[in-house]
């Protein structure tokens, strides 16, 4: 257990918020559920896929049993159709926490979303879209190609030229896009360290061998536990027509199952395959911020269905650092 930084929140009359972050397959949800009960808090959902109803067992939702009567919010609001947006996560997620705050609670934000946990905590700035400028500087790279936009942009913002490579055209574009509709730099929009209300961030880790063994068991128990059947039912639901739920690990490939491009079995191993290229990339993310205490996940750990053994020592270690 890694010591982490000194905390802020010492003296301040506010009870903070309580971020469980980590790579998939930790025990996250577990853990929540733990600390809710031990601190008398309320659990707030950052998993984007979590957000969906009838995504259950391709997300390793929690189901209603095993939430030991702890309040969970931002579950099962948004149908497979509608696509999942960072800026109403952001919105809904802060009005649920302060309305808990408000209630006197403890709110615990637990997910392996990075970029919407840090749009909760962090001062993080959606500026809006507009199609057609977009479409215009999208068809500008297209005559001009990707070097000669980058440079209109390092001309106008050296600093998110800096950050963003010229073959990520996207986000060139997206840049540019900001910087036209805001007449501010694209980097003034993107988040500093700095939390918006009082925060302590607990982060699970395992090693690379133990997390890719817990990745294998969990889609192993999400194949024998009808995930088949799941994606059946929200394809018939109009799952294809969800950009964001579509595309979601085990559902997208399920769905190429379907269509009969793999077997049953090729769905099973890319979607392990994909689940451990998106641990890397949610490790990756979550290394960048110092403020995470980290709490390694023990190899004994895992026959725990509950996670009692890690969930008793991230509790002890959260309250010492809730004072």
């Amino acid at each position: 257990m890694g010591p982490g930084p000194a905390l802020a929140v010492t003296g301040t009359p506010e009870r903070p918020v309580v971020a469980v972050v980590g790579a998939t397959a930790t025990g996250k949800s577990g853990v929540a559920v733990a600390l809710a009960l031990a601190l008398g808090a309320e659990v707030v959902n950052a998993d984007a896929s979590q957000l969906y109803r009838g995504m259950d067992i391709g997300t390793a939702k929690l189901p209603v049993a095993e939430r030991r009567g702890v309040p969970h919010h931002l579950l099962d609001v948004l149908h497979v159709t509608q696509e999942a947006s960072v800026a109403t996560y952001q919105r809904d997620a802060r009005a649920v926490i302060a309305q808990i705050a408000d209630r006197g609670g403890m709110p615990v934000l637990v997910g392996g979303s990075g970029l919407y946990v840090r749009a909760v905590l962090d001062p993080l700035e959606f500026p809006g879209t507009d199609p057609q400028v977009r479409d215009r500087i999208s068809a500008t790279a297209t005559e001009i190609g990707p070097r000669a936009l980058h440079d209109r942009l390092a001309d106008v913002d050296p600093a998110a030229a800096a950050a963003i490579p010229p073959a990520n055209v996207r986000r060139v574009v997206r840049a540019l896009e900001v910087i036209e509709l805001t007449g501010r730099r694209f980097t003034a929009s993107l988040p500093s360290h700095g939390y918006v209300r009082p925060t302590v961030q607990v982060g699970l880790r395992a090693d690379r061998a133990l997390l890719d063994q817990r990745i294998e068991r969990r889609v192993d128990a999400m194949f024998e536990a009808g995930l088949l059947e799941e994606v059946r039912k929200l394809d018939a639901a109009g799952l294809r027509q969800g950009r964001t739920a579509s595309r979601a690990l085990g559902y997208s490939q399920v769905l190429d199952h379907l269509d009969g491009r793999t077997t049953l079995a090729q769905a099973r191993d890319s979607t392990a395959a994909a689940t451990r290229a998106f641990a890397r990339r949610q490790e990756k993310w979550f290394r960048r911020d110092a403020r995470i205490h980290w709490v390694d996940v023990d190899a004994s750990e895992h026959v725990d269905a509950e996670g009692v053994a890690l969930a008793a020592r991230v509790v002890g270690h959260v309250r010492s650092l809730v004072r």
